[in-house]
């Protein structure tokens, strides 16, 4: 039988979870034991969209709403919600977060639509505090989030409640300062220190990132991709003379590593 509708993919599920018919391995998960998959399933699709690999895409994109319909199926036999809450969920959020979309509203800049995004996902965060106690501008930032995405996240709501500087030149200037700090550190011998002072670094960083309109997150990616690049090519040059990289003094892989620059910079300009 094919069942290639939601509504299919949902008794799919259910059967699947069934104790007496399903399949042993589906029925002993819960939320907890799925965080890994769910997670995984995330990444591959980002890794599909770097590659470009759009049919790819398509089955990560599957796998991904499997996590979401295999969560949901997990919380409709607990009496919690189930997938069509979900979805109204999701829907009822969007309306609200586009009020330029669906009320009407006009907004002049893209400064005032990020406001205005930044005010619903507030309301939001408000309507779950049951107890209405005060509730920081920063909560509700996940804990589990990469580093570079949370810090990013962060800074954006305080920026967004006018904690920021008010243009790019002086984030250039604390960077130097943070940098200078590290120095010292190091130059102390704290290593404990040295942590803290390069945690302050790459806070400022990000912060530099975000005014620069750059996602440090991708941005650190390519720059990792990049430095493979090159140090694959000097292992190819090392390997090609029958040595080790051990073997080879630190001016010689600079050398290469020079080398390599240039021949990336030769392929991708269409040089030969």
């Amino acid at each position: 039988m094919s069942l290639v509708n939601t509504r299919g993919l949902l008794e799919l599920m259910a059967r699947l979870r069934d104790p007496e018919t399903g399949c042993a391995w589906d029925v002993k998960q819960d939320f907890y034991s799925l965080i890994p998959y769910t997670i995984e399933e995330a990444y591959e699709v980002a890794d599909a969209i770097e590659r470009n690999d759009f049919q790819d895409l398509r089955a990560e994109l599957g796998d991904l709403l499997l996590q979401v319909v295999f969560h949901s199926r997990i919380a409709e036999e607990r009496g919690l919600f189930d997938f069509e809450q979900v979805a109204a969920g999701i829907s009822e959020k969007l309306v609200s977060r586009h009020p330029h979309v669906f009320a009407g509203v006009k907004f002049e800049t893209d400064q005032q639509r990020q406001q205005a995004w930044e005010d619903a996902k507030a309301r939001e965060r408000q309507q779950k505090n049951t107890e209405n106690k005060p509730e920081s501008v920063l909560s509700g930032v996940a804990k589990s989030l990469p580093a570079l995405v949370a810090c990013e996240k962060i800074q954006n709501r305080a920026a967004s409640h006018g904690f920021d500087w008010p243009d790019t030149e002086p984030v250039f200037d604390k960077v130097e300062e943070e940098l200078r700090e590290v120095h010292e550190a190091w130059q102390s011998g704290d290593q404990a220190h040295v942590q803290e002072e390069v945690g302050d670094l790459l806070l400022v960083v990000v912060n530099l990132a975000r005014h620069l309109k750059v996602n440090p997150e991708i941005a650190l990616k390519e720059a990792t991709k990049k430095f493979t690049r090159r140090f694959n090519y000097i292992e190819r040059q090392i390997q090609a003379t029958g040595r080790q990289l051990r073997e080879c003094e630190l001016a010689e892989l600079d050398s290469l590593w020079h080398e390599a620059k240039q021949v990336q910079k030769n392929a991708h300009s269409g040089g030969s």
